[in-house]
């Protein structure tokens, strides 16, 4: 069995789907952790785009080391192809995460860890206008009407609807950069190899996001062992999540292989309630319910239509 097999037997998809899902989740206690083992504050909107920077340019350099060692060949062939691979990585990337990071900073990681499934519906829902082989479905509808629900339900409380200003904002823009370097994801790792094409997105937006939060004065003046070593796993959770799911993404229809993201936001708020002993709200449970019913429901075999 090849490797291509691996990526679009439905057994390996749902093994690979979901360690990518479980590794992401971590990610959102880790860098609460990881911003305060690195003294960044706050307010401090650079130094966390200079700590985001750090981590995606280090995955990105294991990746492309990885393939260079497994002997994978690499090229562009055009302009227009360069062009692809560096809008991929400023949205993809740089802005996803930039939004991602501040958005978090701002609220609890329970709470974004369900905001973050927005990205998820969006994405499926913009997939479907773009590619053929994710056509909308009745039950894609419901299921994506699911998962909205889930998100809404997170923002009421007693005195009624009410967005948290400037994290929702971010995690609002998150999810849009986050939907579009979903699309891009499948344009990409169609036109050169998957894994440099990982690699280099990850190095690039790092790149970018260590520039800019450097020029406007961020700074990273001190770290603990604790820090370091969040450091490290974050930037293997990178490498890891992104490699498997953009391999995904390039043999499975985009609607298949995102649904299994909303899995991250439910795990997401487990985690960072149980590691970093945030309050869990009732509303979470709900929000869980709501996101998990539109996973199911938009993966049923009605939901999917085969290439």
């Amino acid at each position: 069995m090849n490797n291509t097999n691996i990526f679009k037997r439905n057994g390996y998809v749902q093994i690979l789907a979901m360690i990518a899902v479980i590794s992401w989740a971590f990610a959102f206690p880790l860098i609460k952790i990881g911003f305060e083992e690195f003294s960044i504050s706050s307010n401090d909107n650079w130094s966390k785009a200079l700590f985001a920077g750090i981590r995606f340019f280090a995955a990105g350099l294991l990746l492309i080391l990885f393939a260079k060692m497994i002997k994978l060949k690499f090229s562009i062939n055009s302009i227009r192809n360069a062009g692809l691979l560096f809008l991929f990585s400023l949205i993809g990337t740089a802005l996803h995460y930039f939004f991602f990071y501040l958005g978090l900073s701002y609220m609890d990681g329970s709470r974004s860890a369900l905001y973050d499934s927005l990205s998820t519906f969006l994405l499926i829902i913009l997939a479907c206008f773009c590619f053929s082989s994710d056509r909308m479905t009745y039950m894609k509808a419901i299921g994506c009407i699911f998962g909205f629900f889930g998100i809404l339900i997170i923002n009421i409380n007693k005195s009624g609807f009410s967005l948290l200003f400037p994290g929702d904002m971010f995690m609002l823009l998150n999810s849009i950069c986050s939907a579009i370097g979903g699309l891009l994801t499948r344009v990409v790792t169609k036109r050169m190899n998957p894994l440099y094409a990982t690699g280099y997105s990850l190095l690039i937006g790092g790149v970018i996001l260590i520039g800019v939060g450097f020029l406007m004065g961020g700074r990273i003046t001190s770290a603990s062992v604790t820090g370091v070593l969040v450091l490290i796993a974050l930037i293997l959770i990178s490498a890891i999540g992104f490699s498997l799911y953009n391999m995904l993404i390039l043999y499975n229809p985009v609607g298949k292989i995102a649904i299994f993201n909303s899995f991250i936001p439910v795990l997401g708020a487990m985690l960072s309630c149980l590691i970093l002993k945030e309050r869990f709200s009732y509303r979470y449970v709900i929000s869980a319910i709501c996101v998990t019913a539109g996973v199911f429901i938009i993966n049923s075999e009605k939901a999917i239509i085969k290439e």
